[in-house]
């Protein structure tokens, strides 16, 4: 079984994904192999310096995350730019990881799974949801204040929207043992 995961930044995709894992599910985590993997890769730095300007880097020349994504939330072109650079990438290896394995179970946990036309990838989408002060709060406890988080999320489908196109949907405005027994409900009805 294939599971996408998605909601909106601040929602708790990455606690539902944890728990999903504990169960027997690999877990695949979108921004952390942008991060982890893609920006770090020699041909990424280079392509991002040579677009958006040697600012990206740092004096390493390894790409400066911080500066990368102020540019990019700042600027529709360099976000559209930066996305048709990385996306290929990331889904280049999904689909080997895919073919080398491909009975499975997985989840992959998807911030911008809608918004990249990505349905046909997976047995189930689940949406995990919180309010928006839920969410503020959330993204400040992880160094993002809102009035970064604000602007991040607008250049997201918005969360209703996202609840409603996707299967199941996980409420994570409780406790984490809240969360825990929805994902647990929710593995056995899949």
């Amino acid at each position: 079984m294939i599971i996408g995961l998605t909601g909106g930044m601040g929602c708790g995709k990455t606690a539902a994904a944890m728990i999903i894992e504990e169960a027997g599910f690999e877990r695949i985590d979108a921004d952390a192999e942008v991060k982890g993997d893609l920006l770090r890769r020699p041909r990424v730095a280079r392509a991002i310096r040579e677009q958006l300007g040697q600012e990206m880097l740092d004096p390493a020349g390894n790409v400066d995350r911080s500066a990368l994504a102020k540019r990019v939330f700042a600027d529709d072109t360099a976000l559209h730019w930066l996305e048709s650079l990385i996306h290929p990438l990331l889904y280049a290896g999904w689909r080997e990881r895919l073919r080398r394995d491909p009975g499975r179970d997985r989840v992959f946990e998807v911030p911008l799974l809608f918004e990249q036309g990505l349905e046909n990838w997976f047995d189930f989408i689940v949406c995990v949801g919180t309010t928006s002060a839920a969410q503020l709060v959330r993204l400040d406890k992880r160094g993002i204040p809102p009035a970064l988080a604000t602007p991040r999320i607008s250049k997201q489908l918005p969360l209703a929207q996202k609840i409603e196109l996707a299967d199941y949907v996980l409420s994570n405005d409780g406790t984490p043992d809240f969360l825990r027994a929805q994902v647990a409900h929710l593995l056995q009805v899949l």
